[in-house]
């Protein structure tokens, strides 16, 4: 196999990945109507019903308090969270992330939950027993707006609503200082003359739309996702549960629920050892929940019983998600390669912690993946640059042997056999380094570490494509100079499409992220500096004997 077959064989891999690509973007559910204006009013998010359990967990699900029309709300404020949490069932209905920016096309800070703004999100959760607060239940709030003041850790966030007779039910929201996590937890306090058993709820509900910034290049997943040890990490598409078909691990002794977008997640962790139940099912027009049930321990008459799930809602920091719960780093969305994409995002972490910047992490750690692939790189050169000194001869051959195709190739084989040139040498080095270069394409465009990270000048996201494309265009110049160091193609129309390539690869790689690109340029450069020094030295040595 000749350079010019490994070059259109990379061509062909890229392209199947790219097809790949295109067609789990296919296969995301469409686009729905956008939720109605006074989604406040009207609360849409408590259409979804009261889950229910296998196992019994005493008499009616549904409380008989009665739904009450009027909806208050009160604000929680913290070093990282402005968070709206409804009256109704005590959910967290809006929550802005302080330190991250909304994104280069909008304003403010980044709405994670959203109560009908950009999407329909809720954090949800409730109690399953006779006379029990269910997220339809209105929970009385205390007065004001809470704030994390300074030198304080915590916050708590108290709201009562009655639980039958002799029953009042607690639910408290915990907001620690530089946290992600947020506590829920329920207390029953049963002054009645009978033990009271419940089962508690921790469900997210969410619109089917994807998250916005996606565009025809980038796609990334968006919808709910759970984690057992018995089934790992399984994600589910909303149109699959919209149509019944989704499959996954519905009870466990171990694992949680997540609702997964690009860069950030939302996720009920309950504790180890209780045994839980999952369940993910469409509410509405374009409306889904998912979520967990888990036992709360009977409370006794005169005594409070209590339990506590944390909510993770914020971006998808590799470090924290890993602490919280195994499995929960896997939410980070590195594709099927993901066995060489996390040790990459490590090493480029560590990189970023010597450097301060991403986009000199990016350069290290291209200059890093380039060392460990020397000796590959090299010798798909070597075989290149033998290919080029004898391209003349192969010439030659053509001419003399055009209408014999058997002997035209077997006179080729000799040439390669007199030359020592080895016809997979250009080729399989290249093959090998596929897989590294795609787990990349994955960290850099997974990590939210690259959203709102600033490299030099223009560059001041390596998430979005680079506002005036120059990134690109040095791409394609820097392609087009080692398409010149390869040999010449023999057929002049492989020639002209070897050629044609930058020019292709340019357009594709005006609209990747930055970052992505920023390495690429970095690759380039370092291949057309090794690809010319083993040429020349080539060339060299065969002038010589010459």
């Amino acid at each position: 196999m000749d350079t010019q077959r490994s070059a259109l064989l990379i061509v062909f891999l890229f392209s199947l990945f790219m097809l790949w690509d295109g067609w789990q973007r296919q296969s995301q559910p469409p686009v729905a109507a956008a939720p109605a204006a006074d989604a406040v009013a009207q609360s849409p998010g408590a259409q979804a019903p009261v889950p229910t359990v296998s196992t019994p967990a005493g008499a009616a699900d549904v409380p008989a308090v009665p739904v009450v029309a009027q909806k208050t709300a009160t604000r929680v404020v913290t070093d990282l969270f402005i968070a709206d949490v409804s009256a109704e069932g005590g959910s967290i209905i809006r929550l802005e992330l302080l330190q991250h920016k909304a994104g280069p096309e909008a304003t403010g800070n980044f709405v994670l939950l959203d109560n009908g703004g950009a999407h329909l999100y809720h954090a949800q959760s409730g109690l399953i027993g006779e006379g029990l607060p269910t997220h339809k239940t209105v929970f009385q709030l205390p007065e004001g707006e809470l704030t994390l003041a300074d030198g304080q850790d915590k916050v708590e966030l108290r709201m009562t609503a009655a639980g039958g007779e002799g029953v009042t039910v607690t639910k408290v929201l915990t907001f620690t200082r530089g946290s992600y996590q947020i506590g829920t937890r329920y207390e029953v306090a049963n002054a009645s003359q009978a033990p009271v058993s419940a089962h508690a709820y921790f469900q997210l509900l969410r619109d089917g739309k994807p998250t916005a910034g996606g565009n025809a290049m980038l796609s990334t997943f968006t919808g709910p996702a759970f984690y057992t040890d018995q089934g790992k990490y399984q994600k589910i598409d909303f149109s699959d549960i919209a149509d019944n078909s989704a499959k996954f691990v519905n009870k466990a002794p171990d694992g949680w629920v997540a609702l997964v977008q690009h860069y950030f997640v939302s996720a009920f962790v309950p504790p180890k050892g209780a045994d839980r139940e999952f369940f993910a099912r469409k509410v509405g027009n374009d409306l889904y929940t998912a979520g967990v049930v888990v036992p709360l321990a009977a409370a006794a008459p005169g005594a409070t019983s209590s339990i506590e799930v944390p909510l993770y809602a914020g971006p998808q920091i590799q470090e924290d998600l890993v602490a919280l719960a195994p499995g929960l780093d896997l939410v980070v969305d590195y594709g099927f390669l993901t066995i060489i994409a996390s040790p990459m995002h490590w090493v480029l972490e560590k990189l970023h912690d010597m450097v301060g910047n991403w986009g000199w992490a990016i350069i290290l750690l291209t200059i890093l993946i380039k060392a460990i692939f020397f000796p590959l790189s090299a010798a798909s050169y070597r075989s290149m640059a033998k290919l080029r000194v004898v391209t003349p001869r192969m010439q030659q051959i053509k001419e003399r042997h055009g209408g014999d195709r058997m002997r035209m190739q077997q006179e080729m084989m000799e040439l390669y056999k007199t030359e020592k040139i080895n016809p997979l040498g250009g080729c399989l080095p290249i093959v090998v380094q596929i897989p590294v270069f795609i787990a990349l394409y994955w960290v850099l465009l997974g990590s939210v570490e690259m959203r709102n990270a600033p490299w030099i000048g223009w560059i001041t996201d390596l998430s979005i494509k680079d506002p005036y494309f120059v990134l690109p265009i040095i791409m394609g110049i820097t392609m087009f100079v080692q398409t010149k160091l390869n040999p010449t193609p023999p057929d002049p129309i492989q020639a002209k499409v070897m050629l044609f390539l930058p020019i292709v690869f340019t357009g594709m790689f005006l609209f990747f992220p930055s970052g992505l690109v920023l390495y690429w340029v970095v690759n380039n450069v370092l291949s057309i500096a090794q690809q010319w020094q083993i040429t020349r030295m080539i060339e060299s040595g065969k002038a010589a004997k010459t």
